[in-house]
């Protein structure tokens, strides 16, 4: 060993001992920083902690039928997936991305169908004749998304006035220009849910794909819930947060989840390909999902919900958390300029 080897040895032995000082064995017992108040309230769970209670989700038989529905003169296939009993049940559109309507998207359609709403899936790239996924945005598209949900609203099965606007990626962004240029969140649209949704622009140019997001997203009223993975590209990811740091700032009721280990795909990535972090964050968003938008509805007057027929067994099956009034933490206590908090799905909720 040389002299210089031995030298940095020593140096190196002399500042491990001199960080592991016998004081700061108990650093964490006094911490020397200010420690935040993180809220639980939105998703503490006494009866889960203090008794042992899980929430147990209601699953229902499903059934599918292919449909079409009318867009000027273009006629859009779609699928209707609902539950197999008999009854009316609250309407979601579920607008797939660019990949269209493909065999695993149309599974990710009925398993939400599986928790009580009547799903319908337009297929609005067959209806013109498109390529799977396309690299430019056809502007027609958004017509035949909007002339789905008035479609959709027509249906016998359906037991609200309204629907919730579901999709992901691109999905995500026809979606928003249905419910604030089509101006369909006045009358329409209950409430927007997406993964990893595209919150630009596809013909925008390259710097604001990355940089900024599409102004439709300042102007979404209704609640919104967006899930997207911690390993998503970078610039969906980054104008993902810069669109809801944003709606935050306007006092927006919106929620961003990240979870961690996964990226994009992983609501509907195939058997093959699946991994662990997949199937548990797949399985968590789309609880999470169900849950939000039955607070939707529920946050109604009783007397409105009577109205719009909510069967008695998709009343049974709302969480108490969410019936007795804790819809409201659905909308956390956010400062305008504040950094976009973010929840992963671990056992405590995380500031980033």
């Amino acid at each position: 060993m040389s002299r210089f080897q031995v030298l940095t040895y020593l140096s190196l032995l002399v500042a491990t001992v001199f960080v592991w000082r016998p004081e700061a064995a108990i650093g964490q017992q006094a911490p020397d920083y200010q420690q935040v108040e993180i809220d639980r309230s939105w998703w503490w769970d006494e009866a889960w902690w203090k008794k042992g209670e899980l929430d147990v989700p209601r699953n229902f038989d499903v059934v599918q039928r292919h449909t079409a529905y009318m867009s000027g003169d273009v006629e859009v296939p779609a699928i209707l997936s609902r539950p197999e009993e008999p009854g009316r049940y609250p309407a979601v559109l579920f607008q797939h991305g660019r990949a269209g309507l493909i065999d695993w998207v149309q599974g990710h359609a009925r398993r939400l169908a599986a928790r009580g709403f009547v799903v319908l899936a337009p297929d609005v790239y067959s209806g013109r004749f498109l390529d799977s996924r396309p690299i430019e945005h056809d502007y027609a598209l958004e017509d035949d998304v909007d002339a789905g949900l008035s479609f959709l609203l027509t249906l016998p099965d359906v037991s609200t006035t309204r629907a919730c606007l579901y999709s992901h990626t691109r999905g995500g962004y026809y979606a928003v220009k249905v419910a604030v240029t089509k101006g369909r969140q006045k009358n329409a649209a209950a409430c927007y849910v997406s993964y990893y949704p595209h919150t630009q622009d596809p013909n925008a140019p390259e710097p604001m794909q990355v940089y900024r997001y599409a102004p439709e997203f300042d102007g979404l009223e209704i609640p919104a819930v967006i899930f997207i993975g911690e390993n998503e590209q970078y610039q969906r990811r980054r104008s993902i947060e810069t669109a809801v740091n944003a709606m935050l700032a306007l006092k927006r009721d919106v929620r961003l989840y990240v979870y961690p280990g996964v990226g994009r795909g992983f609501d509907f990535r195939p058997e093959n390909l699946r991994t662990l972090a997949d199937d548990m964050a797949a399985r968590d968003a789309i609880r999470r999902a169900e849950n939000f938008m039955r607070a939707v509805w529920l946050r109604t007057p009783a007397s409105r919900r009577q109205s719009a027929g909510l069967p008695a067994t998709w009343l049974a099956s709302v969480p108490s958390a969410v019936s007795s009034g804790c819809a409201r933490t659905w909308r956390d206590s956010w400062s305008p300029g504040r950094r976009v908090r973010i929840e992963h799905r671990r056992i405590d909720a995380r500031r980033s």
